[in-house]
């Protein structure tokens, strides 16, 4: 049912499920940087080296890279919600145990079990939130990346005040917070349908076999090593007491959050994933090898870290989504054989790394992550062909590049048809009647193209929708056309992660059925996000070679052109 014309939706206008597992993923993915702000106070409080203190990221790390193997099986069979409601108990018993213990060797056992649970947790969140949203899919993939940007930001800001008062603090307010989560979670979340095939736990280790996903999963490996290095060592030389921390890591969380949801994908769009890919992990070998030159120097690490969440927001969102391109596997296993080895190069960067500055110096080991980051280069590009070619070429059987699959009667050849966009949300039915007009008005077939676009955030991969709801989809837009008179006829274009991919591929194929015209209406993003460079619209405006014209309902279509796309961002609407 689509909302009243002219009235946009908003994306946050979702169910209380939504909500609550929302919730849940910001206080999840403040896990991590939530404890950076800490480490110093754990160090002295409990008579620990960093090394030993190291290791609350090291347990935590691996466990949940070894977990990715098996937590698809699991929900396979026990299915998504009781799947999530686990992750969160485990997550809230076992953190509160390590705010409870008073040795550094509890806290780091209990961290092993917070780890199990945030890898049953990750690996079910985003599929939940979209299995249960509504509102549009996007609404809800919009406040996915929400909570995830906020999670980032907050939780060193978090762990900062309530370290300020006690190391115990963070732990217990992250206990406290997961049990309200997982409260709401238990009352709003629906129970969902298993798969209808078990997932094999064996799955993600065979998966490792094929060369573009191992080659991204080591280069995955490579990097976190020297992500790990830097978030679990870089607190000490900064001489910074926990509310202070808090504060500099905050900045770091809202560079991450900001480069990886606004800027990564105008870079993609724009170079490409593979250079861009190139120039990041120089520019992080850049930033290590500066904290590993001014260890010594506080005002210099707190800089360098700081500027490196600008770096690690654009890798964390290309990376995952370059997995997917060249993965010839089914996205959930190729997510957890890409977790595994993410992970594993997370956890045993800590570890290395005290030992090494034990042995050594301080510097040694942020040299060693600067040595990882640029090691990374070169295993990035013995993939480049592969990746290049799932890029630009989706005839070559890349399973994840754009295809576009008919619904309905085939439009005539050399039938010209004006050919609308949409998406899965509330507008979408007000904006293919409008599109239905100008076919009308210029006598031609309208040819409706639902996109289909699988979520790609983080190592998690989800699909919007299934194959029968996208058809299904399709076929009402056509119905109700039929009611009205107007030759139509449909396509399903399914993309994975990258919209500028997606956009492209519609201009091609626009191209090849010889379009007159190609329609899209606004998206529940925003204007700042749908026409943004390497977004769908932005991109499939750059590639038409026919006219691209944006509908409102109750508005003239707009034609879409390189300086109209700029106005068009700065629009409050």
């Amino acid at each position: 049912m689509s909302a009243p014309r002219g009235q946009a939706a908003s994306p946050f206008r979702q169910p209380k499920a939504v909500w609550a597992v929302a919730f849940a993923c910001v206080i999840s993915f403040m896990g991590i940087g939530l404890v950076d702000p800490i480490l110093p106070a754990l160090a002295e409080s409990l008579d620990a080296t960093p090394s030993q203190v190291s290791l609350l990221f090291s347990s935590y790390l691996i466990v949940t890279a070894v977990a990715m193997l098996f937590v698809g099986w699991v929900s396979s069979r026990i299915g998504a919600k009781r799947t999530l409601v686990t992750g969160l108990a485990v997550i809230v018993v076992f953190a509160a145990l390590a705010g409870a213990t008073g040795s550094i060797n509890g806290i780091v056992g209990f961290r092993a079990g917070w780890g199990l649970g945030n890898a049953l947790f990750i690996a079910t969140s985003l599929a939940v939130i979209v299995a249960s949203a509504s509102g549009g899919f996007s609404g809800a993939i919009i406040l996915y990346e929400t909570a995830l940007g906020l999670g980032i930001a907050v939780g060193p800001l978090l762990g900062g005040e309530l370290g300020g008062i006690s190391w115990r603090g963070p732990f217990f307010g992250v206990a406290a917070l997961m049990a309200v989560a997982l409260i709401a979670t238990l009352a709003f979340v629906p129970d969902l349908p298993r798969p209808k095939r078990v997932t094999s736990p064996l799955a993600p280790l065979k998966a490792l076999r094929h060369r573009g996903l191992l080659t991204m999963g080591i280069m995955a490996l490579l990097y976190n090593w020297g992500f790990f290095t830097m978030l679990g060592y870089a607190p000490y030389p900064m001489e910074l007491d926990a509310h202070e921390l808090g504060l500099v890591f905050t900045g770091w969380g809202l560079l991450v959050a900001a480069f990886s949801v606004f800027f990564a994908p105008r870079l993609q769009a724009r170079y490409g994933t593979a250079p861009v890919l190139y120039a990041n992990l120089l520019g992080l070998a850049v930033v290590m090898a500066v904290i590993a030159a001014g260890v010594t120097d506080p005002t210099t690490v707190i800089v360098a870290v700081v500027v490196s969440g600008a770096f690690i927001g654009v890798n964390n969102t290309l990376t995952t989504q370059a997995v997917m391109l060249v993965s010839p596997v089914e996205r959930p296993v190729a997510s957890s054989a890409y977790g595994f080895l993410r992970f594993i190069g997370g956890g045993l960067a800590p570890y290395v790394a005290g030992k090494l500055a034990d042995a050594t110096d301080l510097s040694v080991p942020f040299y060693l992550g600067a040595a990882t980051f640029l090691l990374a280069i070169p295993v990035l590009a013995s993939g480049h062909r592969l990746l290049g070619r799932a890029e630009t070429d989706p005839g070559e059987a890349a399973p994840v590049s754009p295809t576009l699959t008919p619904v309905g009667t085939p439009a005539a050849t050399g039938a010209s048809p004006v050919v609308v966009a949409v998406g899965a949300h509330h507008e979408a039915a007000a904006v293919v009647d409008a599109a239905a007009r100008l076919a009308r008005d210029t006598s031609s077939l309208l040819e409706v193209v639902h996109v289909r676009q699988t979520a790609v955030i983080e190592e998690q991969a989800a699909d919007t929708e299934t194959d029968a709801e996208a058809e299904a989809a399709v076929t009402a837009h056509l119905d109700r056309l039929g009611g009205l008179g107007v030759a139509a006829t449909g396509q399903i274009l399914t993309g994975v992660g990258d919209h500028a991919a997606a956009g492209r591929a519609l201009a091609r194929h626009a191209a090849e059925v010889g379009a007159r015209t190609i329609a899209v209406g606004r998206s529940p993003r925003g204007p700042l996000t749908q026409f943004a460079d390497g977004s769908f619209t932005s991109a499939l405006t750059h590639a038409a070679t026919c006219t691209v014209v944006l509908v409102d309902p109750d508005e003239e279509p707009r034609p879409l052109t390189v300086r109209s796309l700029t106005e068009l961002r700065a629009e409050p609407r």
